[in-house]
């Protein structure tokens, strides 16, 4: 099983459907859809926490103009949560496990990543 995780914490997978592609962490970025006609979400695999590629891939699909559901899925940790945020992802996909060693108020306590960042932390 595996939890999704928001902003305001862990909820189970909601998504039904067959209208989701998954893209692999070493997609390059122009083998990325150019169009999104019909595409409700799109995972983009995270195979470790040390592997941030899949951050990249996150702008570059927004900058590409997908609206839809992105999603991080795999061995991302809450420190990475505002992050993953940041470069455009609405939820996290982590396994049951990783959901029991950092339960969810590690996640919502980052939650707030529009106003902690560094550039806030520099201004205030």
């Amino acid at each position: 099983m595996s939890v999704i995780v928001r902003d305001d914490g862990f909820h189970a997978d909601d998504f039904t459907g067959d209208a989701a592609i998954d893209i692999a962490p070493d997609t390059k970025p122009e083998a990325l859809p150019s169009a999104f006609d019909g595409i409700a979400l799109i995972r983009v695999a995270f195979p470790a926490f040390s592997d941030g590629r899949g951050l990249t891939l996150a702008r570059h699909l927004r900058a590409r103009g997908y609206r839809g559901r992105l999603r991080a899925k795999g061995h991302v940790i809450a420190d990475q949560y505002a992050m993953a945020r940041r470069a455009g992802f609405d939820e996290v996909e982590i396994d049951d496990d990783l959901a029991r060693r950092q339960p969810a108020d590690q996640w919502i306590f980052r939650a707030d990543w529009r106003d902690h960042d560094y550039r806030s932390r520099l201004k205030g």
